[in-house]
């Protein structure tokens, strides 16, 4: 007899946002939301594929029992029940998010989620080998007393904090009563969001200009935005409330609200929605000159994405709210009609999907060094133009115009037109055989995709390590410096008797859908090249040319390219670099580091050694 196959789903219930909005009638019914999630083989823990949740408590000196989702009694009524003071709710609870933030990634990047990996300096081919599979992330619900959570890159784990409310009467919290970081939806897709961004750029972790930490925490903030729109029934709730102008403030464009309100804010730790002047109506075009630290600089970000995604629901209801207003632009000054607000929430959940995963398939298309937000916009529009030829409803034009009204301006562009923004496109100089020996063939699991991303990166680092095969212009273009007359302080390989020595990042193979149906089949290479830098540009100088060592770096500037090769035409379609030999950028750097007044941005950035937790979800010193 033929065995019934496994559900598509685990139905599961979490906080739609955090346990605060249950303690409001307002808000209570939904906030108590069941989510599904892919069904997979579970072990307690839970321990399934991707994650792995470990309920020590140290601080209590506590090992709480791993819940068992495969119960009978918890599959049939969708797992625990939400509570605050059950720990395997907790443990449940981290589960169930993290596996729709990775789902969400998946669907937007066409490929499996790999964690990072950490490996020390090579120079020879076999040490690709050496190299360890990490195959799941572990998750700590109650880690730390603290009022914190944070992505360990080294434990290579999400640890989350517990703590006492500020004694003041603010918002629904009980004065001094307990808080679970765990437990806010936002937090949660916050970190996992980090682990996924650091599996995917490892170079995003150092601070080379004032975007590069602010991009990690804004696109973390940005996932864990746009994810409140999967949640049909609080998106519901909430657009009613605003009556369909989610330019208003409200649950959906805040950021952990109870962890705000509970070390003293009188809101939201963060929010979407940035201050706009009265007289002009428009944000704060001068901010991004001068605010410099992660959160807050990351915030203009958020606030230019989320406002692009306000545009362009405004613009897919517009015909609804005319019917109902006699204008497209404004919103009804009362209650809604039930078969509005379903239609308005099903706008604003498609709107939030397409947003969402226009920002995620953009990381591809990123350079692997010095990220910039300027370069996040380009990524954006180039990324959604190779997947939806037609823009008929205006996305990237509403993605540029919410940049340009904070400011955020990417380099070396003739103009904010859309053409003029995508990443340019090689000569015929650049077919140059770059499948050769590649395996681009499908994995069944990720363990295999991940021996599969080593071994092709062996092939790409065995092929550049031939520099007769590529043309200098091809090299220079891809941002490397091969030759042996490339600067001194660039890091050499001693196998390759002293030549510049290069690193090949990661090897990623995507397979993507666009609305058409069509597949869109690429290959995204990272290469990377590293140099030393000095404080003092003399001493730069006279380093580069003798390579003289009187002393160690002041700091690592690096250089390299991402590769998109399109698996149809074997041809690279993009290269997106940052030149390691660029004057302009190393000035730059070197500035940022040593010249500007910052928060600081050494070694104690988030009140912690920042090489060893550098994403704390709370800066810890405000």
């Amino acid at each position: 007899m033929r065995k019934p196959s496994s559900p598509a789903f685990r139905r599961l219930r979490v906080y739609a946002f955090d346990p605060s909005a249950s303690t409001d009638l307002r808000t209570a019914t939904m906030n108590a939301a069941v989510i599904k999630v892919p069904w997979e083989t579970l072990g307690a823990g839970p321990s399934g594929e991707y994650l792995e949740v470990i309920d020590v408590d140290p601080a209590s000196d506590a090992f709480y029992e791993p819940v068992d989702l495969n119960s009978p009694q918890l599959l049939a009524q969708d797992g625990h029940a939400p509570s605050e003071g059950n720990p395997q709710f907790h443990q449940q609870m981290v589960y169930a998010i993290g596996m729709t933030t990775i789902r969400n990634f998946e669907r937007a990047l066409g490929r499996r989620v790999l964690w990072a990996w950490r490996w020390a300096r090579r120079d020879d081919l076999a040490a690709f080998k050496s190299r360890t599979y990490i195959g799941k992330l572990r998750i700590y619900p109650h880690a730390l007393r603290e009022a914190n959570a944070y992505y360990s890159p080294q434990k290579r784990a999400l640890l989350f904090g517990y703590f006492r409310a500020s004694g003041e009467e603010i918002g629904n919290n009980l004065p001094e009563g307990m808080i679970f970081s765990c437990l806010s939806h936002d937090i949660i897709a916050h970190e996992m969001s980090h682990a996924i961004l650091d599996g995917m750029h490892r170079m995003y972790l150092e601070p080379s200009n004032p975007d590069s930490l602010a991009f990690h925490e804004a696109f973390a903030d940005i996932v864990a935005l746009l994810q409140h729109f999967t949640m049909p029934e609080a998106v519901k709730n909430q657009i009613g409330r605003v009556r369909g102008d989610l330019s208003q403030r409200s649950l959906l464009s805040n950021l952990a609200l109870q962890f705000g309100q509970a070390i003293g804010n009188y809101g939201s730790l963060r929010d979407g929605i940035d201050k706009i002047d009265p007289v002009s109506g428009l944000p704060d075009a001068r901010a991004i000159a001068h605010v410099t630290e992660p959160h807050e600089r990351g915030a203009i970000l958020v606030a230019a994405v989320f406002d692009a995604f306000i545009t362009i629901y405004r613009t897919r209801v517009a015909d609804l709210i005319r019917m109902v207003t006699g204008e497209g632009e404004r919103f009804p000054d009362r209650d809604l009609h039930p078969d509005l607000l379903n239609r308005l929430t099903s706008e604003a959940n498609k709107t939030a999907g397409h947003v969402l995963r226009m920002c995620i398939r953009a990381l591809d298309y990123l350079p692997p060094v010095d990220v910039t937000f300027g370069d996040f916009l380009r990524a954006i529009v180039t990324a959604d133009s190779d997947l939806v030829a037609d823009d008929d409803r205006g996305y990237r034009i509403a993605f540029v115009e919410a940049f340009r009204r904070r400011g955020i301006y990417p380099r070396d562009c003739r103009s904010l037109a859309v053409d003029s923004l995508l990443w340019g496109e090689p000569n015929e100089d650049m077919a140059l055989g770059w499948l050769d020996g590649i395996d681009t063939s499908y994995k069944e699991t990720r363990e295999d995709l991940w021996k599969q991303a080593i071994d092709n990166a062996g092939v790409f680092y065995a092929r550049l390590k031939d520099r007769n095969r590529f043309p200098a212009e091809t090299l220079r273009k891809m941002g490397l410096a091969l030759d042996d007359d490339a600067p001194k302080t660039i890091r050499r390989s001693v196998k390759e008797g002293g030549l510049p020595a290069f690193d090949v990042q990661s090897v990623r193979t995507t397979r993507r859908i666009g609305p058409d149906g069509e597949e869109l089949p690429q290959l995204v290479v990272e290469i990377v090249q590293e140099r030393r830098g000095f404080s003092d540009a003399q001493e730069q100088s006279g380093a580069d040319a003798s390579g003289h060592r009187s002393r160690g770096a002041d700091f690592t500037f690096r250089g390299g390219c991402t590769l998109i090769i399109d698996l149809h035409s074997a041809k690279v379609r993009y290269i997106v670099s940052k030149d390691i030999l660029s004057a302009s950028r190393l000035e730059a750097q070197r500035r940022f580091l040593f010249e500007r007044e910052t928060e600081s941005l050494g070694a104690t950035y988030f009140g912690l050694d920042s090489r060893e937790e550098p994403f704390a979800f709370l800066h810890r010193n405000g």
